[in-house]
């Protein structure tokens, strides 16, 4: 078994295959599941599967949604923590976090009134990471991908 490694009660991280390369996260082991902030959730069959197509909110007002298509994985009900329940879709994605990357599923909701746009939950924190709630951003900002040198003739 790997060993644990200590993050704080929120985190930078990266979303690769949805284009997302920083994004800051609340880290919460009071929810089972993660939750990301999302507009627009259009479904469409491509080649005999459910597919979603939406935009992800950062957080930065100043950014346009990054526009993201994917394969569905299932729509489930969710209690948020005011003990409301609503039906959500959710995806499997890696998610990039202190040099780590795993696939996790996540569910796609408004979180607009929320502060992070990202919720990690305990699910895909299990077996990875130790949470302390006294530290923030112990990982750092994950750095983009250096662009590829161009070749010279």
């Amino acid at each position: 078994m790997d060993e644990l490694f200590l993050i704080g009660w929120r985190e930078w991280l990266a979303l690769p295959a949805l284009g997302l390369s920083a994004l800051k996260a609340k880290i919460d082991t009071g929810a089972r599941s993660s939750s990301l902030h999302v507009d627009e959730v259009e479904t469409f069959r491509q080649d005999g599967a459910l597919w979603l197509r939406f935009g992800v909110l950062t957080g930065r007002a100043d950014r346009p949604p990054v526009r993201c298509t994917v394969p569905a994985l299932d729509q489930r009900e969710v209690t948020d923590s005011g003990g409301h329940r609503t039906r959500r879709w959710f995806i499997r994605t890696p998610i990039r976090l202190a040099g780590r990357e795993w696939d996790a599923e996540m569910n796609l909701t408004d979180r607009g009134h929320m502060l992070f746009p990202m919720l990690l939950g305990r699910s895909a924190l299990r077996s990875r990471f130790q949470v302390d709630p006294q530290l923030s951003y112990v990982c750092g900002r994950p750095r983009r991908r250096a662009p590829k040198p161009k070749v010279m003739p």
